[in-house]
């Protein structure tokens, strides 16, 4: 294990602590710019950064590991945000510290023709992480509360009662031995504005873009409403939302590392011991 302290001088406060999500809290309060629990600056995120990946690297390693002794425990991050909140960031530079062998990533897009034939949740449930393996979802099943709710895409009476029905789903998962780490990621209309024009500046990044974006910032107060809800609704002791604030792409980052840190810490995980004889296996492979 790490000798390594696990709650950094840097951070105040436990982050997944200061960043749950509670009843009473408003989005329209989240202030994007904040970088709540962190007292170091942006300077030192690139050097934490690098030491707290280790740290994750190594967990996920371990709970690989452990699969391959019959541990059949997972974890899910779910990541949900606006266009431009950056989920891709924490794909690459979170998720991608660790070893890809142990790493299923999904990005749910528009469901296909096929997807739509059947009930919502069955896209997702074909993508949950297998044992030892940590889930990745870049959106995920809220959106069928968040764009089919705000779109108007069915009715109030169909997508109302899935609220509860996405909790029975995620306590069916947790019963079953996935651990959720729910992330809300919040950026402001202005710096959503900057990111979008800047994919406009350049070619690498045209590909990025969507005009549909610019029609979606007009439907911002709707997209306020539907994460309320999700928030409100969907906030379990056994799946709670973390809200992160997102301006800051560094302290983002730094925030949901420290949330899959804490997530696996949990896991009491150690190093399965060998089902050999070492000493044994040893000689064996001097001789060889």
């Amino acid at each position: 294990m790490s000798k390594r302290c696990d709650l950094p001088s840097l951070w105040s406060h436990e982050p997944q602590v200061e960043l749950m999500f509670r009843p009473g809290d408003q989005v329209s309060d989240i202030d994007a710019e904040s970088t709540p629990g962190f007292r170091g600056k942006k300077a030192d995120a690139p050097t934490l950064q690098e030491e707290r990946n280790v740290r994750f690297a190594e967990l996920q390693e371990m709970l690989y590991a452990n699969s391959r002794s019959g541990d059949t425990r997972s974890v899910l991050l779910v990541l949900q945000g606006m266009d431009t909140a950056g989920k891709g960031g924490i794909v690459k530079h979170v998720v991608g510290s660790a070893n890809p062998q142990g790493i299923t990533y999904t990005s749910f897009g528009k469901p296909t023709t096929d997807e739509l034939s059947h009930h919502y949740l069955w896209r997702i449930r074909k993508a949950l992480p297998t044992a030892g393996h940590i889930g990745v979802f870049d959106r995920s099943h809220y959106e069928d509360v968040l764009i089919v709710r705000v779109h108007n895409l069915v009715p109030p009476a169909v997508w109302e009662p899935r609220y509860d029905e996405i909790n029975a789903f995620e306590r069916e998962l947790v019963d079953g031995g996935t651990t959720l780490v729910k992330v809300a990621m919040f950026v402001s209309l202005d710096e959503q504005k900057k990111r979008l024009a800047q994919r406009l500046e350049r070619p690498d990044k045209y590909w990025k873009y969507n005009p549909g974006d610019v029609d979606e910032r007009l439907k911002w107060p709707l997209y306020q409403q539907a994460y309320q809800a999700m928030l409100d609704r969907t906030s379990t002791d056994y799946a709670p939302w973390h809200v992160v604030p997102s301006n800051r792409k560094w302290y983002s980052r730094l925030a949901v590392t420290e949330l899959l840190i804490e997530a696996m810490k949990r896991l009491n995980m150690s190093w399965p011991p060998p089902d050999f004889d070492v000493a044994t296996e040893k000689k064996r492979l001097a001789s060889a």
